[in-house]
């Protein structure tokens, strides 16, 4: 009996967390009148916002990936001194805010050796769409290594082994055995990449600044557009943001299914 008071309790708690939430969310939709999101949709603004968006989180995923799975599968597989220091370190940014992160971007971007060095190459990445595409890379970096390095941990290196007692090469082994058997974790950690890319907001104001359709992404045209007290415009940059990650999160949770259904299977 006190285990079903309990379990009951646990229940509830967890429905009555979850209504508030979407009652919080569900706010985006119903106080606006629909002419004015309507309208903020087809304004110049928020277009140019979207484009940006999208073009600038899909570059910093395909990177973000790229880079991501040699790092991820070396993390998994190899032994090598400092292993436990990189580990903390690429989990680093996700214990602090995105405005200290942005920062420490600044600071590095500008007028350090680094910075300067890639302004003599034309490379201008302070205050610029570049900018962008660097903060939302470094903001997404930690979550997606932490995915796939969990993914090829979940894979046996048995597999590898026999595939390397039939003559396959060490990166045969890992293009035509290891990446397959790994394409759920990678499609699910691209899909939260992309997510977080386009959810990016402190780290891309600072460093690539707020500017008015020139590095304006959703979130700071959300930000700017209250600033302005045009709360129509603020809410519908809001309401954009929440379809695209409800959107992430369904993608995810279907892959996830897939997944653990082929593993039954």
């Amino acid at each position: 009996m006190e285990g079903l008071r309990f379990r009951n309790l646990s229940v509830l708690f967890a429905l009555i967390f979850t209504l508030f939430l979407f009652t919080a969310v569900a706010t985006l939709f119903f106080v606006p009148r629909p002419s004015e999101i309507l309208k903020a949709l087809k304004s110049e603004e928020m277009i140019y916002s979207l484009k940006l968006s999208l073009i600038t989180a899909s570059l910093s995923t395909l990177l973000v990936i790229l880079i991501g799975i040699p790092i991820g599968y070396a993390l998994s597989r190899f032994s090598f001194p400092g292993k436990s220091a990189v580990k903390s370190i690429l989990d680093l940014p996700m214990a602090f805010p995105e405005l200290v992160l942005g920062l420490a971007l600044l600071l590095l971007f500008g007028n350090t050796a680094f910075g300067k060095l890639l302004s003599d190459f034309g490379i201008k990445v302070v205050f610029t769409k570049l900018g962008i595409v660097v903060a939302q890379f470094f903001t997404a970096f930690p979550y997606a290594v932490r995915v796939i390095h969990t993914t090829f941990e979940e894979i046996s290196p048995r597999y590898e082994l026999v595939a390397r007692s039939l003559g396959y090469t060490e990166f045969e082994t890992f293009r035509k055995v290891t990446l397959p058997m790994a394409k759920g974790g990678l499609l699910a950690s691209t899909i939260i990449t992309f997510a977080r890319s386009m959810g990016a907001f402190g780290a891309v104001l600072i460093l690539a600044g707020g500017s008015y359709m020139n590095t304006e992404i959703l979130p700071v045209t959300l930000y700017l557009n209250i600033s302005y007290g045009n709360i129509g415009m603020a809410i519908t940059s809001g309401i954009v943001l929440v379809v695209v990650s409800f959107l992430a999160i369904l993608l995810f949770e279907k892959l996830e299914d897939e997944e653990h259904g082929a593993v039954r299977g």
